[in-house]
């Protein structure tokens, strides 16, 4: 039995949004390039390397055959894409997706849209860290940076934040935070500043100190941030945005950098900053090499 089908008949369907199997953690040889997520009611299946006709085939009716098997009484609905050669093609295989797609995790409800592009409004690896934040945030003043969809602001604010700043480039995906905001009841306490981060230290200067800020940039995204080049460049002014004693979350999801990378970056640039934890990430994004997983690494302001 293949990784991805025996994931799937070991997985208890609930509401909760999460990944069901992680091929590209490279422990199940062959099936490196799937990924197979749960957004309740619908899967995502997703390659990122490319498949003829008969393979597609093939895994559809061997994942809809075990769907049938676990859940006779549902409609199975899902969703195929297909990354391959810097194209992205998405297609509903069966079923259908929610016109107004809504999810689940930890309390928190998401809009999300899985039939457009690669990012579908919620990173399912950062769950741990937005469960830390929910659990450390109460009475904080927190900084949400590179906020996406706003998802740690939303987590922050039910852990009883007192107030948090989201700053995106994206207008539009801090738009969609406003409307999680507005799904979660929570529509007071959040401000959000759609600009260049780099451009925009003095409003951000005014609005802290802040008591803990989140940095969670994209690894690669010309035109918006570079981790090789720009992390240097936000980590110089990190500490003087922090009180004393505040901790910062630094993200980092490129494969091809490891902790060690962004360790000598704080050592170097902000030593202010001493190092905590790294928060481990949810057991289904197991990694044969955990170097080349998410990192969210936790420092203290001294």
């Amino acid at each position: 039995m293949s990784g991805l089908i025996l994931a799937l008949n070991e997985f208890t369907f609930n509401n909760e949004v999460q990944r069901i199997f992680h091929g590209r953690g490279g422990l199940y040889k062959g099936e490196e390039h799937l990924c197979l997520d749960w957004y309740p009611p619908v899967l995502l299946l997703t390659s990122f390397r490319s498949l003829d006709d008969a393979q597609q085939q093939s895994l559809f009716s061997a994942i809809s055959l075990k769907v049938e098997t676990l859940r006779p009484e549902h409609a199975v609905n899902l969703v195929f894409q297909h990354r391959s050669g810097g194209q992205t093609v998405t297609d509903l295989i069966s079923g259908e997706v929610p016109e107004h797609h809504v999810v689940n995790e930890n309390g928190a409800l998401f809009n999300v849209h899985i039939l457009r592009g690669q990012n579908h409004g919620l990173f399912l690896d950062m769950a741990n860290g937005r469960k830390w934040v929910k659990d450390h945030a109460k009475h904080k003043n927190v900084l949400n940076l590179f906020a996406y969809t706003c998802g740690f602001s939303i987590a922050a604010l039910q852990g009883g934040a007192d107030e948090v700043v989201n700053m995106d480039m994206s207008k539009g995906a801090l738009s969609i935070g406003k409307q999680n905001h507005v799904l979660n009841d929570l529509p007071h306490g959040a401000r959000y500043l759609g600009h260049d981060i780099f451009k925009s230290w003095g409003k951000l200067t005014k609005l802290g100190p802040y008591d803990l800020i989140i940095a969670d940039p994209p690894s690669n995204q010309k035109g918006s941030f570079v981790a090789t080049k720009d992390y240097e460049r936000l980590l110089k002014r990190l500490p003087s945005l922090l009180a004393e004693g505040g901790e910062v979350l630094l993200c980092l999801n490129a494969p091809e950098l490891s902790c060690d990378f962004l360790m000598q970056q704080v050592a170097t640039t902000a030593p202010q900053l001493k190092f905590i934890e790294r928060i481990a990430n949810p057991i289904v994004f197991a990694d044969i090499d955990e170097q080349k997983s998410l990192k969210v690494l936790r420092y203290v302001h001294i």
